[in-house]
């Protein structure tokens, strides 16, 4: 998503896609000139944890995406790397190419999620090649730096996005939607271990009047973690209070429809795209006091801050957002405001434009 605005601060574009999917014809909904790999369909097997050893199989592959990649590199002015897997091999192709490479650093660079000889490959990487490293978040950047990577690569551009508003009643957003009635909480999030799902059954085990929708799937191969939610869910007598909804592209709108929006991530988070979305949508928020989110909520000036993985401190919060009292207010017209101000698309593309101007303009003769 964060790619899809990325483009529009770019003239003439193109995307070099590692395999087929929706962001293809995203991509080329905008005008944007789409390169697929034809090498590049397997890589989704590679994971955040693996080894140097689990990529040697498909050293065929790399190789022959790597030209492909340095070919097309030649017609463009910039390298945007806008993942790990792009940046490593985006930074041997600006070595070809000789053309300088930004990478836009989606993640927090510690052994939470990312193996050793990973952390070491991308600094490495970044430090001999990147002509930037963007950041959403200052824990981007810290993490980072922590592992080596060099300050004044770190640009910090805060993530933005802009969202229509719908006025629709909440309880006729609800019944159009198809939620059920009373306090219902939402969680917004791909299904994950490190998201926190679980610690929102456990604390919902605790708040017998309120349900919840849990929004998103398991996207890089987390299966497991997803069925464990739903049985977790049968073993608390759950059942009827949580529903699963899967991915949706009505996130606005179920933001707006629950009385409560939780972001329960039990690791740092690198941004928090959910958390400016509910403060446009203007519910209330919860969320754990680690990584980006306190910064994004203004250290609870815009949401509740409550500690990570503790759900007894999370059913407590949950029952003092839903009685809307004066302090949850304030917090939610605040943090529209910020949202509004702090975290626009048009503030972040025109950073991202300026940033990939001074880079274009060094290699200039």
């Amino acid at each position: 998503m964060i790619l899809l605005d990325v483009v529009s601060a770019c003239r003439k574009p193109a995307a070099f896609l590692f395999e087929d999917g929706k962001l293809n014809a995203d991509m080329e909904s905008r005008g944007v000139k789409v390169f697929r790999s034809r090498f590049g369909n397997k890589f989704n097997e590679l994971k955040r944890t693996s080894s140097f050893t689990r990529a040697l199989p498909m050293a065929g592959r790399l190789s022959a995406t790597l030209a492909e990649l340095s070919i097309v590199a030649r017609s463009y002015d910039l390298i945007y790397a806008n993942s790990q897997k792009a940046f490593v091999l985006g930074s041997v192709a600006s070595s070809l190419s000789r053309k300088p490479i930004i990478w836009h650093l989606h993640d927090i660079i510690n052994a939470s999620h990312f193996g050793s000889s990973q952390r070491r490959l991308q600094v490495g990487l970044a430090n001999r090649f990147a002509r930037m490293v963007i950041a959403p978040s200052r824990s981007v950047a810290d993490a980072f730096i922590a592992e080596g990577g060099k300050p004044n690569l770190v640009r910090i551009v805060p993530n933005g996005l802009d969202v229509e508003s719908d006025a629709t009643p909440i309880d006729q957003l609800r019944n159009r939607l198809g939620l059920p009635t009373g306090p219902l909480v939402g969680v917004f999030s791909r299904l994950a271990p490190w998201k926190g799902q679980h610690v929102v059954l456990r604390a919902l085990a605790m708040l017998p009047n309120v349900k919840c929708i849990i929004v998103g799937g398991a996207l890089f191969g987390e299966d497991d973690y997803a069925e464990s939610l739903r049985q977790f869910v049968l073993s608390l007598g759950l059942s009827q209070r949580v529903s699963f909804l899967g991915q949706r592209s009505d996130v606005q709108n179920l933001m707006r429809a629950v009385d409560i929006v939780i972001h329960p991530s039990v690791s740092p988070e690198p941004f928090g795209r959910t958390l400016v979305e509910a403060m446009l949508a203007q519910t209330p928020i919860i969320a754990t006091d680690t990584g980006a989110a306190a910064d994004i909520l203004d250290y609870g000036k815009a949401g509740s801050l409550v500690p990570p993985g503790e759900s007894d401190a999370l059913a407590a919060a949950i029952q003092k957002s839903l009685t809307r009292s004066s302090d949850i207010e304030k917090q939610v017209e605040y943090g529209a405001t910020r949202a509004r101000t702090t975290y626009s698309a048009n503030m972040m593309r025109q950073s991202i434009a300026e940033a990939i101007e001074s880079c274009v303009c060094i290699e200039a003769p």
